[in-house]
């Protein structure tokens, strides 16, 4: 059974929480004890109806403010498939949050009040998720009951987000008006939209097709930990440990080991303590090679006739996610997979106007949440694709080094 990770992501009282607390109890992935404690919670509420909100508001301060802070992660399973969500919030200045949550997700859903049509956020969001390449878009029309099930206002929305997102490079995207609240398409279609002929949200999401979304054609490994047992019995073992990236491996295939630039041979390959002829994205595996290398943690292993690009400048979008603005000349480490760098700023060349959702010169600094374009210099040179061609292998994310905090997420273009 495969496992969906998905986001959804929207403006402030959109109805996120609500839309997730539908599926979780829809889909009857609510424990007993959980259900009544909710139910004690919204028993003196005015319609005295269950607040499915709070089956993803876990903190007192949320449900108190009304308003989702941090990324909620829940997790459900149907007969078809697992699913993983996270519920980022809808408030500007936790744009960072969306970032953090969409970066593995599958599929994202952007919730668009129906009263209230597509605003900046709903562009902000949108914009995210093509900047991480995020297969597959669901534009999810919520509070349909509230414009009474309108068609005409569906169809508005859906010609005035197609108007914004015509420049973006969005590969999949699927309307569908719902209501969290009453479930109106959420699990079971809607009676009371009769001139909507698609699927219901779940039966979507039980049946798209995610295991195309997979880079089967770049073969990409980074080192996590090199295995020297250094005992009698395994005196000369040496094994290379970490998860597949991107691609396939097969005992024999010519590798390159980067940034060194030493050629060798796959000489065995381990998955869960067994010997393989081959392994490919997502396993997590022990590769041998033929030569003794010095290799270390962060090194990359990868098809010698499939190299990726070894540099130390490098041309990123990223998110500023930190209250300081950054300046150029920032001194910062740079994390990519299990790679870790010195690195410097050295240009803040442009931003996104989220208006226009075009660059536009800057002054050299990104305020929080902002998106630009940035030149960086690493102590070292580390290997990496462009984020659009291989999305396992081309993103990252920046550390301060005095806080240890993540500063900025980013994608190599």
């Amino acid at each position: 059974m495969d496992i969906l990770r998905f986001i959804t992501a929207g403006s402030v009282d959109d109805g996120k929480s609500t839309l997730i607390g539908r599926l979780l109890y829809d889909s009857k992935a609510v424990s007993l004890d959980i259900l009544e404690a909710i139910e004690k919670q919204t028993k003196n509420t005015d319609n005295g109806k269950i607040d499915l909100s709070l089956l993803t508001d876990g903190l007192r301060a949320e449900r108190e403010q009304g308003i989702t802070i941090d990324v909620a992660y829940k997790y459900f399973t149907t007969a078809k498939r697992k699913y993983i969500i996270a519920d980022a919030p809808g408030h500007i200045q936790y744009t960072r949050n969306m970032v953090t949550g969409a970066s593995n997700a599958n599929l994202a859903i952007v919730l668009v009040d129906a009263r209230n049509g597509v605003v900046e956020q709903t562009r902000r969001h949108t914009y995210i998720t093509s900047l991480l390449g995020i297969p597959h878009l669901v534009v999810a029309i919520n509070k349909i009951d509230l414009v009474d099930y309108s068609e005409e206002k569906f169809d508005s929305i859906v010609k005035s987000f197609k108007e914004f997102s015509t420049s973006l490079n969005l590969k999949d995207v699927t309307f569908i008006p719902v209501s969290a609240a009453y479930g109106d398409n959420v699990t079971s279609n809607s009676v009371k939209m009769p001139w909507y002929k698609g699927k219901n949200l779940l039966q979507h999401l039980e049946e798209i097709e995610i295991s195309h979304d997979v880079n089967l054609d770049t073969p990409r490994f980074q080192v996590q930990y090199v295995i020297r047992p250094m005992d009698d019995k395994f005196h000369d073992y040496r094994g290379y440990a970490g998860r597949i990236a991107s691609g396939i491996f097969k005992k024999g295939d010519k590798v390159t080991v980067l940034p060194a630039g030493i050629q060798t041979e796959i000489s065995g390959i381990e998955l869960s303590n067994k010997e393989v002829s081959e392994a490919f994205a997502q396993q997590s595996v022990v590769i041998h090679l033929k030569d003794d290398i010095d290799i270390s943690r962060g090194d990359s292993i990868v098809l010698s006739s499939k190299l990726p690009i070894v540099d130390q400048d490098l041309n990123a979008n990223i998110c500023w996610m930190d209250s300081r603005p950054l300046q150029e000349g920032t001194k910062l480490l740079l994390q990519h997979n299990s790679n870790r760098v010195k690195a410097v700023v050295k240009e803040v060349s442009e931003r996104i106007d989220l208006d226009s959702l075009k660059f536009e010169s800057t002054s050299g600094t990104a305020a929080l949440n902002e998106i630009v374009k940035v030149n960086i210099k690493t102590a070292s040179a580390i290997s990496y694709d462009p984020y659009s061609k291989n999305r396992s292998n081309g993103g990252f994310i920046l550390i301060d080094e005095n806080t240890n905090n993540t500063v900025a997420a980013g994608v190599f273009i």
